[in-house]
């Protein structure tokens, strides 16, 4: 999954369990050539498969153990128009001993009938009783089942949801402007079961045969290629899909709707994009990714990719929580990260398509052939697919520098795991409600800044040869982290266990300083000594750090690597003198403290320095001056002498730290006006350099700085760049198409920022004229970034009507939330009943802290503190914490650092003649 940046879903969970060989005791009391006798007999005729791996001892489950499915028959009939639909399924079951009762996860779902049969002998009735709370259905026949195989039987009705869980609607406009419904399913963490009455764990595997009713003139597409179909006698069509590989619930997909196909082969693989009618050739440029991707994949993986078809599918709207869903054989999208169209997708946007597309099919190894056991394990999903991604789109487009955007994961990623709210990457799951919230950047970024850095220590090819022996070792069954870490050293990387251990266990920061570095017969000698970074506890880190093993490397600028395994103190050797880069291509997760003198010196000879090493050592001095270790003012000194002649990768960095500067005077309008004449007069030359339209054969890097340029000098409100989008909207009166392109939406995004009520009101009436879905969404969304108080008031009471539509207006009310934090804080809890409907299961209980997070007002904090305190639990909260921690946290910074910068503005004239 790719995600974005008191409910129907109980905040408390059942208790969970601890099972030693869990679904293992099933399936471990049936022979190899009797287990294939139970899925011949339960009508599985998926591919065969790989043996399953041995099983996993201590593995969560909340759920009672010893009964065990293998297979899936579904049926469902949906009523789209009332969102209600009724389902049938039989599931082939395993019972490892002697029970009375059946329990499984089910939720929101009626039960018409309950059924079991053994293999031989007749069919006993059920009663049903559902735990709502547990969201569990227990089922009892009366008498005790022994040991065998049975086929267990249900007839249900469950709900549509309009938002993004289990099987749920959307609404939109076609290319004609009708309106127009369409279902689609989102499994993943805990909502199989709003589906099917499931094992609905990761650890359960089993295969699936999928049917379902679509009305005439609609599409339904799923995990598998369509197997047969059926014309019913009210014109309705049954369609029926093959039986999937082994899998997890989590997994299962269903798509329907008035949806078109493109497809292409790779291989003997079906490439297919589905998108609403008329939006196919949007998704061109996603198919012709796909093609680039798969067979890179099946090389490196060394396991060709094993359905017949590979699917990916586009939904309109947008969720809160995700962009994108790995579904084996059928990757669900939503449009806004999916199609491209050249009238309106940024540059920035088409990348974010061709890096989600590589992360979504990496999944269908990690995640879908080889699963983790549980979601403590969560990282090895994801973690490794943004890992794989950024390598893949890096071989097949070096010129966009993917690498770089490294820096800026493992800087999300220490954006959270430098307070004392953080958790390790391999983490401890208890309930869906901590499932939920372990979608976060340490999951995501951290595992793939921690992947990296083991890669870079093993090398390249032992790290591919782990990999594959790891892929073919477990395909079709479940791992923990340890199979990984085993599978790596035993290609060749020895000692990386230990390395791997202390960055998945353990939370935090490493901080390796620089005590002392000499020049002696041609060689530089540096003495580093290693401590803990935080943004909220420096104080106790610094008394009692942690202590990592941490892979070092450094460079000579210009010269040969030296690396070394710091664990405390030790002494890095590099050839040549001269200045020094510590963690030379930034590789390694770890912050760099250097003496002020090498900061000076690297800022003297930054063009000489990599790309990747100049973008590192912004974002590092930034950090350490935010932090206190530093002055703020030599992060400054860095950032204002990078020069134009400067990669155009580098300096599209450079605006996210003017924003950055200038939102901390927040309401000092005087030190505004300050900062953004430095900020125009450090941004516009390079502005004027690339120009405000693309050119004819420039740069590939060249549109990315564009925008990155245009958004921040919109945001700080310089003058030049606001009159020119205000022109070009004026434009629109008399050629609807003056805006069409790449900077569409940022030009009217500049525009929407400083409209006055009329300027407003306009962009409103484009907005609802808006026929494409896609655009729609974006329209609408830009009416929350209003500067003007009163306007974004308005926004966020447009939010709570049927207008922007159901999936966009929670979007709306986050873009009021980026200037005016209290104002949607307290309106979303003001109008909480009304809000909860607008966002999915997976973001209630983080969506108060996802508004009011970004904010410096201690005001905010208690008001967090607050709102947890009254509807949250312990468990429930900790995305609350993390905001709490940051917001004090970034209090406290910016007393600290707002007269630095003022001294600095003062004074930078008399430190460049100094330089």
């Amino acid at each position: 999954m790719k995600v974005s940046p008191g409910s129907v879903g109980p905040l408390k969970r059942n208790k969970y369990y601890r099972a030693v060989a869990p679904v293992a005791l099933a399936l471990a009391s049936l022979s190899a050539p009797a287990l294939a006798q139970q899925q011949k007999a339960s009508g599985d005729t998926a591919t065969p498969q790989a043996p399953v791996a041995a099983p996993i001892r201590d593995v969560t489950t909340q759920l009672p153990r010893g009964v065990t499915p293998t297979h899936y028959a579904i049926t469902v009939r949906p009523d789209a128009a009332n969102l209600r639909f009724s389902g049938d399924v039989t599931i082939s079951i395993i019972v490892a001993q002697p029970t009375a009762s059946i329990t499984l996860n089910a939720a929101d779902i009626s039960f018409r009938s309950a059924e079991v049969a053994p293999a031989i002998g007749k069919a006993m009735a059920g009663t049903v009783t559902v735990d709502k709370e547990a969201q569990t259905a227990t089922v009892t026949f009366g008498k005790e089942l022994a040991p065998g195989q049975y086929k267990l039987s249900f007839a249900y009705d469950g709900a549509i949801s309009q938002q993004a869980n289990g099987l749920f609607a959307l609404d939109y406009k076609d290319t004609t402007g009708a309106d127009k419904r369409a279902l689609f399913t989102q499994f993943e963490a805990p909502d199989a079961r709003r589906f099917v009455p499931s094992w609905d764990e990761p650890y359960y595997k089993a295969t699936f045969d999928l049917s379902v009713i679509v009305p005439q003139g609609q599409m339904a597409v799923g995990n598998m290629p369509v197997r047969s179909t059926t014309a019913e006698k009210d014109g309705t069509t049954k369609v029926h899909f093959a039986t999937t590989p082994r899998m997890s619930t989590y997994l299962l997909f269903l798509g329907m709707g008035e949806l078109e196909r493109k497809t292409a082969m790779s291989g003997t693989t079906e490439l297919g994009v589905v998108t609403g009618k008329g939006n196919v050739e949007k998704a061109q440029f996603a198919l012709d990714a796909a093609g680039e991707i798969l067979p890179y994949f099946n090389d490196y993986f060394g396991t060709v990719y094993p359905l017949p078809k590979l699917d990916n599918v586009a939904g309109p709207g947008q969720s809160q929580f995700f962009s994108a869903m790995e579904n084996w054989g059928a990757i669900f999208t939503f449009e806004r990260a999916f199609l491209v169209d050249p009238k309106s997708t940024t540059e920035a946007a088409r990348r974010r398509v061709y890096e989600i597309t590589a992360h979504e099919m990496a999944h269908q190894w990690f995640g879908d052939l080889v699963t983790m056991a549980w979601w403590d394990d969560l990282w090895l999903n994801e973690g490794f697919a943004s890992w794989m991604a950024t390598k893949v789109t890096d071989k097949m487009k070096p010129e966009w520098d993917m690498l770089l955007t490294r820096v800026e994961g493992r800087e999300r990623a220490m954006g959270l795991d430098a307070y004392t709210t953080t958790h390790p990457v391999v983490q401890q799951i208890k309930t869906v409600d901590e499932v939920t919230q372990a979608f976060d950047a340490i999951t995501y970024q951290k595992g793939e800044a921690v992947i990296s850095m083991l890669e870079n220590f093993a090398g390249e090819d032992v790290w591919r040869n782990g990999i594959r022996a790891y892929i073919q070792g477990h395909a079709y069954g479940n791992t923990v982290t340890a199979d990984f870490w085993s599978a790596i050293e035993q290609a060749g990387a020895k000692g990386l266990s230990g390395i791997a251990h202390d960055f998945t266990t353990k939370p935090g920061i490493p901080l390796v300083k620089v005590e002392s570095a000499q020049c002696a017969n041609g060689r530089t000698y540096i003495t580093l000594s290693q401590g803990e970074f935080s943004r909220d506890a420096k104080e106790a880190k610094d008394a009692a750090p942690q202590s990592w093993h941490v892979p070092v490397k450094g460079q000579v600028v210009g010269g040969a690597e030296g690396q070394i395994v710091l664990n405390g103190t030790g002494r890095l050797e590099l050839p040549g003198c001269g200045t020094y880069v510590v963690n030379s291509g930034q590789a390694g997760y770890y912050r760099t403290l250097y003496p002020k003198e090498n900061v000076a010196a690297l800022a003297k000879n930054f063009t000489k320095l990599a790309a990747i090493d100049q973008t590192g050592l912004l974002a590092d001095n930034w950090e350490l001056g935010l932090g206190g270790y530093q002055p703020v003012t030599r992060a400054l000194d860095l950032i204002d002498a990078v020069p134009d002649s400067a990669s155009d990768a580098v300096l599209a960095e450079l605006p996210g730290y003017m924003q950055a500067a200038y939102g901390m005077f927040d309401g000092d309008e005087a030190m505004q006006r300050r900062f953004r004449a430095y900020g125009s007069a450090k941004l516009t030359p390079t502005l004027a350099r690339i120009g405000l339209d693309a050119q004819s054969g420039e740069a590939a890097q060249a549109p990315l700085l564009r925008q990155n340029l245009l958004t921040a000098l919109g945001d700080l409100g310089d003058e030049a760049v606001v009159a020119e989008a205000r022109r070009r909207f004026n434009a629109l009166d008399l050629n609807p198409a003056a805006l069409d392109g790449p900077l569409k939406y940022v030009w009217l995004g500049i525009v929407a920022q400083h409209a006055d009520k009329a300027t407003w009101d306009r962009l409103r009436t484009m907005a609802n004229d808006t026929q494409s879905a896609m655009d729609r969404a974006q329209a609408y969304t830009i009416l929350g970034r209003a500067k003007d108080r009163v306007l974004a008031e308005e926004a966020l009471k447009l939010a709570l009507t049927d207008e922007p539509g159901k999936t966009t207006s929670a979007a709306l009310v986050s873009a009021v939330a980026i200037e005016h934090d209290a104002l949607a804080v307290d309106f979303v809890l003001k109008h909480m009943d009304v809000y909860e409907k607008l966002v999915g299961l997976a973001t209630r209980n983080q969506m108060v802290a996802r508004l009011g997070g970004g904010s410096g007002d201690l005001a905010m904090a208690d008001k967090l503190n607050a709102y947890a305190d009254q509807y949250q639990t312990a468990e429930s909260r900790k995305v609350t914490d993390r905001a709490i921690a940051a917001v004090r946290a970034r209090a406290a910074t910016w007393a600290r650092v707002k007269p630095e910068i003022a001294y600095w503005l003062d004074n930078r004239k008399t430190n460049r003649r100094a330089r």
